[in-house]
């Protein structure tokens, strides 16, 4: 039965996932471990039965508490950079902004381990749930203000950034290795975002823009 329900019928089909990674290829999206990812990871499952449908349409979604799960463009764009052009597998990965575990699911295939910050406790409930029911076993959770990082595991590899900021948060940037870890976050108010790359060697940080996109905002504190 749990296999039925991963790999879903009519819209939510092979055959509809193949036609997303399409055009995930035609918008640019060029690293085959993200597209394998996107394409095996089932995104139906991580919203409402009613959105079921159009999980594999190319756009946000609602899932509850003022919270989007991300347009797979953006997930696929935002796990491309973090990797770069390297072919090598991050080994200590922070994410912010766990929401339904969508983005989780899809990193999670990619590095070794992934430390994901959730504000809003019923949403990090529910990922859990979804997470393992899908048999991921290498993501630590933490119900916890984002904009803080998670000290405790750091230094990151990379660190990815699911709300927007109104500017880069310090934590964020103390908390990458200095031998070239990459923070990818979307930056400014709404309807000026703008997503960024960030690499730190030893004390200085290049910055990288990416293109605009339309995030929830980065809020401080938990829910």
């Amino acid at each position: 039965m749990a296999d039925a329900r991963h790999s879903g019928i009519g819209m939510t089909s092979a055959r509809t996932r193949e036609r997303l990674v399409q055009r995930l290829m035609e918008q640019g999206i060029k690293d085959p471990r993200v597209l394998d990812r996107v394409r095996n990871v089932p995104r139906h499952l991580f919203m409402d039965e009613a959105l079921a449908s159009r999980a594999y349409e190319d756009t946000a979604l609602p899932i509850g508490f003022g919270q989007t799960i991300s347009q797979p463009f953006v997930v696929a764009r935002m796990t491309e950079a973090l990797h770069g052009s390297t072919a090598t597998v991050l080994h200590n990965v922070l994410e912010i902004g766990t929401g339904c575990g969508y983005q989780t699911a899809v990193l999670s295939a990619l590095v070794s381990r992934v430390s994901t910050v959730e504000r809003m406790q019923p949403l990090l409930e529910r990922a859990k749930v979804i997470l393992k029911e899908l048999g991921v076993k290498n993501v630590r959770f933490r119900h916890a203000d984002g904009s803080l990082g998670w000290k405790a595991h750091a230094p990151y590899d990379g660190i990815l950034v699911a709300a927007a900021a109104h500017a880069v948060p310090q934590a964020l940037l103390e908390q990458l290795s200095p031998n070239g870890g990459r923070l990818v976050l979307p930056v400014g108010p709404d309807g000026a975002q703008e997503l960024f790359r960030i690499t730190r060697r030893d004390e200085h940080f290049v910055r990288e823009k990416l293109g605009g996109v339309s995030f929830v905002p980065l809020v401080g504190g938990i829910g």
